[in-house]
């Protein structure tokens, strides 16, 4: 990347009062990142959503030196930036209206991978949640072994489902509520390290960012909109996990949920999840199946007669032809391969639905009939 573009793409997201959605208000009607500096206070004022308080913070702004330091520690550290604009930002994430304008992230890894899963849940986790996290990962690995486990590296079910995944083969993220200057917690630091080298770390936040309790809300967001589905293992009524779950659920993501005794307390906040039907039931590898539509290797779909009807074209075509090779596909997969939204994506597979071409199954999966 550029490093003069690298330099107002930092400097931009680090402006005070301006959130994502502004923020890419301000760069589509101004044509550039670097535009928005060099813009008159008046013309920026004009933009939907920018008032003059917002106006004079940007014409002000004294962000640029922040970035040029932020950048000397993204080489020293071989980090990697993306900015939303980027093709290396993840897919899932840049359809999600308020996610981070800015990731910094460590590892090898793509956060970009046809199944990615969040599982998330308590600090206070219990024995036997340990083991439902640890055996359905192990499950995942057996018959999914490209699958990416995401989550926050916090005590309890997050550091389970990076040790199982590790464990058992699979890539894993870690999303951070500070800078990549630190591990928090301390404790966890060797686990950091050994998923680097299949997996990574992301962060919104730049260099020295600790890791206070407002921002573990917003790491909670990164984490669902990574994802195509997050797994709630274990959670009170309430806590962060629930709130993840909530916001993959804004975000039109699967959610869901082991079940638990009526009495036991880390299993009120998966049960309730359940009744109010904001989560699917999750017992074992069968249920988490039928929910994301996910289907074994070792499980040969019987043979189909290609359809007989005039092959559509346009962006219709592109996304059926794409489905054929795939054989199945979620809507999140393709927007991934075809570059095309995903409310796009959804409209052009129900006319292929109405039009006899193709079969919607369970988890926002579909097929070619």
């Amino acid at each position: 990347m550029n490093q003069t573009d690298l330099k107002y793409k930092i400097a931009l997201s680090l402006v005070k009062g301006l959130g994502p959605v502004l923020i890419r208000n301000l760069v589509a009607y101004l044509g550039s990142v670097e535009a928005v500096f060099h813009e008159k206070e008046r013309v920026l004022m004009k933009i939907p959503g920018i008032g003059q308080k917002q106006a004079s913070i940007i014409s002000n702004s004294n962000t640029i030196d922040r970035a040029e330091q932020e950048i000397e520690f993204i080489e020293k550290n071989s980090l990697k930036a993306s900015f939303f604009l980027d093709d290396a930002f993840p897919v899932r994430l840049n359809q999600c209206e308020d996610a981070p304008v800015l990731i910094y992230h460590k590892g090898n890894h793509s956060l970009d991978t046809n199944k990615m899963l969040a599982v998330v849940g308590t600090r206070n986790v219990t024995e036997n949640g340990k083991d439902n996290c640890r055996n359905l990962i192990k499950e995942i690995a057996d018959y999914y072994p490209n699958t990416t486990i995401v989550s926050g590296l916090a005590y309890g079910v997050d550091i389970c489902a990076h040790r199982a995944a590790l464990e058992f083969g699979l890539a894993t993220i870690a999303v951070l509520a500070h800078g990549l200057d630190r591990v928090y917690p301390r404790l966890h630091h060797d686990t950091a390290v050994k998923l680097l080298s299949k997996g990574a770390l992301v962060t919104e936040f730049n260099s020295g960012t600790n890791p206070d309790r407002q921002n573990f809300v917003k790491r909670n967001r990164i984490i669902a909109g990574l994802s195509d589905a997050t797994l709630v293992v274990e959670s009170a009524v309430k806590g962060g996990s629930l709130i993840t779950a909530h916001i993959a659920q804004s975000y039109n993501r699967d959610v869901l949920a082991f079940p638990g005794r009526i009495d036991d307390e880390f299993a009120k906040g998966c049960n309730k999840l359940i009744k109010t039907n904001v989560a699917a039931m999750v017992e074992g590898i069968d249920d988490l199946e039928y929910a994301l539509g996910w289907e074994r290797k070792d499980k040969s779909p019987a043979a189909t007669q290609l359809s007989m009807f005039i092959q559509p074209d346009g962006d219709s075509g592109i996304v059926y032809n794409l489905l054929r090779q795939e054989k199945e596909a979620t809507l999140n997969l393709l927007s991934l391969k075809t570059g095309m939204p995903v409310n796009k994506i959804s409209s052009l597979m129900l006319q292929l639905e109405f039009d006899g071409l193709v079969k919607s199954l369970p988890g926002n999966v579909y097929r070619c009939i």
